[in-house]
């Protein structure tokens, strides 16, 4: 398991949820935070509980639908040693129970957040990661399956998990690994309050490849097979899968 002590850590959806969380783990890790969020408001507590422990953290706002953002955004991030991302953050645009009336809209919306943002972030980083050997990036995908009700956000993430595994091609000789991360369907924002599994029953299988000191690139971290775990074993687990 490897020590994330006073390495860079990117969160993105960092102000809610199942990312709020993970960054709330990670304080405890003693890594360096960026917190990305709509608005750098949302996770200006998480900064601060982070420097109260010594570390090091800083807030950004994006909205990640949204191409001059995101590229600001990388911009920004570019200017840091970045170790590990936790591309966490997804929207789901609404659950149109009329599937024939989903609009043009619909799609546009959830790919520019759920598969474009994600790999802009990952295109940029990559290149550095692979100039030091190092790096772990985990991006959050779904589930969802046979569910045409919520067909642009089930594609955005289909799509992320294509061009995330497609991306093993590319490393080679370095120690840099790349996961997907399954959740399950949770009680979020997102998820709704009906959902059968909480946030907290997520976490520990969503950033368990950003410590994993080795694995499989392209592999799909199913969180709730990791539920009942602590972080060691469920990294412990993927480590040996």
């Amino acid at each position: 398991m490897l020590d994330l002590k006073d390495k860079w850590v990117v969160v993105t959806g960092a102000g809610r949820g199942i990312g709020r969380l993970s960054a709330l783990k990670l304080i405890e890790s003693g890594a360096n935070l960026i917190l990305v969020s709509r608005d750098k408001s949302h996770t200006e507590d998480i900064e601060m509980l982070a420097v109260k422990e010594g570390l090091k953290a800083v807030s950004i706002g994006c909205d990640l639908g949204v191409k001059e953002e995101v590229e600001a955004l990388i911009e920004e991030l570019l200017t840091y040693d970045i170790d590990v991302v936790l591309n966490n953050a997804g929207i789901q645009v609404t659950y149109r129970s009329g599937v024939w009336d989903t609009p043009w809209e619909d799609y546009e919306k959830s790919f520019r957040v759920n598969t474009i943002a994600p790999m802009m972030i990952c295109y940029a980083l990559l290149p550095k990661m692979k100039e030091k050997g190092f790096g772990r990036i985990v991006n959050t995908t779904s589930g969802i399956d046979r569910d045409p009700y919520q067909g642009p956000y089930s594609a955005s993430k289909a799509a992320l998990d294509k061009v995330t595994k497609d991306l093993e091609v590319t490393l080679s000789g370095e120690d840099i690994l790349i996961f997907l991360a399954d959740p399950g369907w949770c009680r979020t924002d997102l998820g709704g309050p009906n959902a059968p599994n909480s946030p907290e029953s997520a976490v520990n299988g969503c950033i368990a490849g950003a410590f994993a000191s080795k694995g499989v690139n392209g592999m799909i971290i199913h969180a709730q097979d990791y539920a009942d775990m602590s972080l060691e074993e469920a990294v412990k687990a993927i480590e040996n899968s």
